[in-house]
């Protein structure tokens, strides 16, 4: 009899997306697996949540369930940050999360493993008697910094936004500039967000074992640190931290109708194109848009551009929820910019297959937002990436691409939250034309190779899955 493995991302794309890719890797070792969405309580034109039922849509062998919807919240009487507002919600589900878990015969019940910020699932689990797992999205190298924050802001009496640019010591990383830290983690540690956010960190190792979407040679040092308990968090023993990526979804090649984009790209030259995208959530000013623009037209070099609409708000979580019309391109940009740049630019105002642009032959550099998900898709195509940083935990990843991994160059710009267009043309033309952007090729093509070892049988990942599933098995014969 095959055992069910659930898995519950919470919500949004970003979790959604590397959780359903362990989700495969699960049923490759023969477990029936059973995802638990959230009904989103707001309605939404999000690209995102168009992903997430393509996702579902395209994987038929991995069941879905999704629990009843929760009363829709109304922003504008909620006095509370946004993510306050997320905390709530995913508490609130934990009745119904129970509910769906009772449905499943106990013997049939392999375990449940949580997004991240999903941790007070734990209770339900200790309640039910059921093994209860921690599957880290982002890297090891962010969930090493997480994981010794608490003991270093206990105590503070002081927020460590007052600290600025200051670099911190964390052990198994460089240092970390206390500004790039995760913005909520900023304020004083006696505030009710910082107090959240700290007790979601502290809680993600907790569960029996933490899945984290990297591989061993990519951030090992940062792997190393989780495991050397007495120097990393003391007076904790951490559970096993297992490094089981890079989980990166196939593409969408294989769809009936290959996307106009990828029609573009075959007919342009190998290594020749700058792709621009900023995930679901990334939005920018008109004015940014605009200068964006400037910088690609005069670094002649050729581009393709995924476009949002700017938002009408910049009211929290409020800006990414919005509904949103498709973008107007000559009110947004330059004038004359579209048919200037008609015959080496491509502008994609809805969904891009981001994963195919990157692996497609022509494609030559990323410049990203450096969620994590779109690190590793850049990682694994072997593409050198500019590193523009928006929001989350972003900053920090920008810092372990540039400073450790060596797979991408910052946009400085990023850190007054506006890039200029000199910088972005000076920036586009060092990756695709000087000397440093061939090392920087050569470094990224090193990455994608480590990762596709890692992969392989026998590989780091590979045997840390492996071992994993030995762990829980012993732990239910025990």
């Amino acid at each position: 009899m095959k055992q069910t493995v659930v898995l519950y991302p919470g919500g949004g794309v970003g979790h959604v997306v590397p959780m359903l890719e362990l989700a495969k890797v699960f049923v490759k070792h023969g477990h029936d697996v059973t995802m638990v969405l959230l009904e989103p309580p707001f309605k939404s034109s999000d690209s995102g949540a168009l992903a997430v039922e393509r996702l579902v849509a395209s994987n038929p062998s991995v069941s879905f369930h999704v629990l009843p919807p929760l009363p829709a919240p109304d922003f504008a009487s909620f006095g509370k940050h946004p993510f306050l507002l997320v905390i709530q919600l995913l508490r609130q589900y934990n009745e119904r999360l129970e509910s769906f878990l009772l449905s499943i015969p106990r013997q049939r019940l392999h375990s449940l493993v949580i997004d991240m910020f999903c941790v007070d699932a734990i209770d339900v689990c200790a309640k039910l008697g059921v093994p209860v797992y921690t599957f880290f999205a982002s890297g090891v190298s962010v969930l090493s910094v997480l994981t010794q924050l608490p003991p270093f802001l206990a105590g503070r009496e002081t927020g460590l936004k007052e600290l600025g640019d200051t670099p911190l010591d964390f052990l198994g990383v460089s240092p970390m500039p206390a500004s790039h830290l995760v913005k909520e983690l900023l304020e004083h540690p006696e505030d009710e967000l910082c107090k959240a956010m700290v007790n979601r960190w502290e809680r993600n190792t907790e569960t029996i074992g933490v899945l984290v979407n990297s591989f061993e040679s990519l951030e090992s040092r940062a792997a190393q640190a989780l495991r050397d308990d007495p120097l990393c968090v003391p007076g904790k023993v951490l559970p096993p931290i297992y490094c089981v990526g890079p989980l990166v979804g196939g593409g969408a090649e294989e769809a009936a109708e290959r996307h106009e984009c990828l029609v573009w790209l075959d007919a342009q030259p190998e290594h020749s194109v700058v792709f621009l995208c900023f995930g679901s959530k990334g939005v920018f000013s008109a004015e940014q848009l605009k200068e964006i623009a400037v910088g690609l037209e005069n670094s002649r070099q050729r581009f393709m551009w995924v476009v949002r609409t700017p938002p009408t708000t910049t009211e929290g979580l409020k800006k990414y929820f919005e509904q949103r019309a498709a973008p107007d391109l000559d009110a947004l940009f330059p004038d004359g910019f579209v048919e200037r740049t008609k015959d080496r630019g491509f502008i994609v105002t809805t969904w891009a297959p981001q994963v195919d642009v990157l692996r497609h032959r022509a494609t030559g550099a990323f410049v990203t937002h450096c969620g994590w998900n779109s690190a590793l898709e850049g990682i694994t195509a072997g593409v050198p990436m500019l590193c523009w940083p928006q929001y989350a935990e972003q900053k920090m990843n920008k810092v372990f691409m540039t400073a450790e991994m060596g797979v991408g160059v910052e946009l400085d710009g990023y850190n007054s939250d506006f890039v200029k267009a000199e910088e972005l043309e000076a920036k586009v033309r060092l990756v695709m034309e000087s000397e440093e952007g061939k090392q920087l090729r050569a470094r990224s093509a090193a990455r994608k190779k480590e990762a596709e070892a890692a992969l392989e049988e026998g590989g780091s990942s590979h045997a840390a899955f492996v071992q994993f599933l030995s762990d829980v098995e012993n732990l239910v014969q025990n």
